[in-house]
């Protein structure tokens, strides 16, 4: 049965520590365009309001920049998620930083409170900082653990104003109160850059971390059947990409924070559409594409124009 599709362009960037993956959306576009491909015009769009002009300003909140605005990102993004699934859409988001992830998270959770979610990161990055252990304040590091409702305090080493300490705590309840996520169902894949605070976590949960050496060594069909089965248990999936997960060498350095030994776009590919196979995965995510870096012209956000109408077209043909 076809599944209607719908794009929700999100070009925020406040979360992140270099400037340009606001135009990631348009880079994709212009792909798209290049080819002579209307993908863009096939699926109902929705822009959705960005607090970019923050970057302009000076910031009052070192452990968490621009918190202020981006508690208005999340919001938005939480709200259009939810609006597009109870109409019984799939939204497939296209995003600039990857804080935009949390509010994905809290939209689908608030339209679904009482399904299980499972989360599938596909992230060279473990995105578990908080503002109490964060070394460089950048939020696009912290989005599941707003999702986790985790602090980590634990593993502190910053001392948090009470301004950023109350807007942190407003996020972690907007949507649904209380954790939207819990970190058994979640699955990391090409993960291989994150500092001993975001270590400390995953030891401590035991959270699934598939490396990249291990989707050499088994393939990509294993791949996703091992993070399915971990997730079995999970009423509904979310899948998170960011094209860091992928290796510069075959991509381009069209991201912010671009790790090398990184998945190709090949084993990329064959995950997502695995992935997206399955019925239960409701929304999709991809992020982090900065064109403002990339030394091969627009080569990242081509690589990922093809990944993303995979996953589109998976969508729309699975039963």
């Amino acid at each position: 049965m076809k599944k209607e599709i719908s794009l929700l362009i999100n070009r925020s960037e406040i979360a992140a520590g270099t400037r340009g993956s606001s135009m990631g959306s348009d880079a994709l576009m212009a792909a798209a365009r290049s080819q002579g491909n209307g993908f863009f015009a096939k699926f109902p769009m929705v822009r959705i309001a960005d607090r970019n002009e923050l970057l302009d300003h000076k910031d009052a909140h070192p452990f968490a920049k621009r918190i202020n605005g981006f508690e208005h990102v999340y919001t938005a993004v939480a709200n259009q998620v939810s609006a597009c699934l109870s109409d019984a859409h799939f939204p497939l988001v296209i995003a600039g930083d990857h804080a935009s992830a949390s509010g994905t998270i809290a939209g689908i959770k608030e339209t679904y409170p009482e399904k299980r979610l499972g989360v599938i990161w596909i992230d060279a990055h473990a995105d578990l900082h908080t503002p109490y252990t964060t070394p460089s304040g950048n939020m696009h590091g912290m989005p599941l653990a707003i999702a986790l409702c985790e602090d980590n305090i634990r593993s502190k080493s910053n001392e948090v104003d009470h301004d950023t300490v109350a807007i942190w705590e407003r996020l972690k309840q907007i949507g649904f109160s209380g954790p939207k996520l819990f970190a058994e169902d979640l699955v990391f894949i090409a993960l291989r850059d994150f500092e001993t605070q975001e270590s400390a976590l995953i030891d401590q949960y035991s959270i699934s971390v598939i490396p990249v050496s291990q989707v050499n060594e088994e393939g990509t069909k294993r791949t996703v059947e091992n993070t399915l089965a971990l997730l079995s248990e999970c009423d509904i999936l979310y899948v998170s990409f960011d094209v860091d997960s992928m290796d510069p060498a075959w991509t381009s350095l069209g991201t912010g924070t671009p790790v090398k030994n990184g998945l190709t776009p090949e084993q990329a590919k064959e995950i997502l559409i695995g992935l997206c196979e399955d019925s239960r995965v409701i929304c999709a995510e991809f992020v982090e594409i900065n064109p403002c870096l990339d030394e091969k012209m627009n080569r990242m956000a081509e690589v990922a124009f093809g990944l993303l109408e995979s996953v589109a077209s998976t969508i729309e043909n699975r039963n």
